[in-house]
């Protein structure tokens, strides 16, 4: 739609309005609803049971949680979400947690936007790009999820721990904007 737009400026121009991951999942599905596209082809048994749950969960835009025994199609499901999402969205350049140009929230594209104001650069995000899964494992640790502080990089910049450029990103901020689901929940200890 957009994707010819490479900077702030552009994109501002041409009326683009940003929308949380679940507003622009609910009036895609209300989209697909209206053209009676099937919302998830393939997933057989459930028409009358899970997804009409998935759908009112979509609408009122609630978090989800998919109970049950494996084999159930739960993983399938989760990942065909990324279908309800905008085929492309605007993401400044280089940033590691997918920021919003209009509306950033990282210091690296804070700091970019106001050096270089509208003409910063912007690249287009597929939605495939838009989906993050950690199968959740007795080893998995919090900085696996949120991320830590690298004490090598502030030494080497003279920077504070408590200064955002030290921060390696973890699995849940570098899905910002997108859809993140942990797996097997049950493995996941702390």
């Amino acid at each position: 739609m957009h994707q010819t737009i490479l900077n702030v400026g552009r994109l501002k121009e041409s009326g683009y309005v940003s929308r949380t991951v679940k507003e622009e999942m609910r009036e895609n599905l209300i989209r697909k609803m209206e053209k009676n596209e099937a919302l998830f082809p393939g997933i057989l048994g459930y028409e009358k049971t899970v997804i009409p749950q998935i759908q009112n969960a979509i609408l009122a835009k609630h978090d989800l949680i998919l109970l049950g025994l494996r084999g159930q199609a739960k993983t399938r499901i989760l990942r065909m979400l990324v279908n309800f999402l905008d085929e492309y969205i605007p993401v400044v350049e280089g940033s590691e947690v997918n920021d919003d140009p209009l509306n950033p929230i990282s210091k690296f594209a804070k700091d970019r936007i106001d050096e270089l104001g509208d003409e910063t650069r912007v690249t287009w995000l597929h939605r495939d790009k838009r989906y993050g899964e950690k199968l959740a494992t007795p080893d998995t640790t919090v900085a696996d999820l949120i991320g830590d502080l690298d004490p090598i990089k502030a030494a080497s910049l003279k920077l504070a721990l408590a200064n955002e450029d030290v921060i390696n990103y973890g699995l849940i901020p570098r899905t910002n904007r997108g859809i993140f689901v942990i797996n097997e929940l049950g493995g996941l200890h702390f």
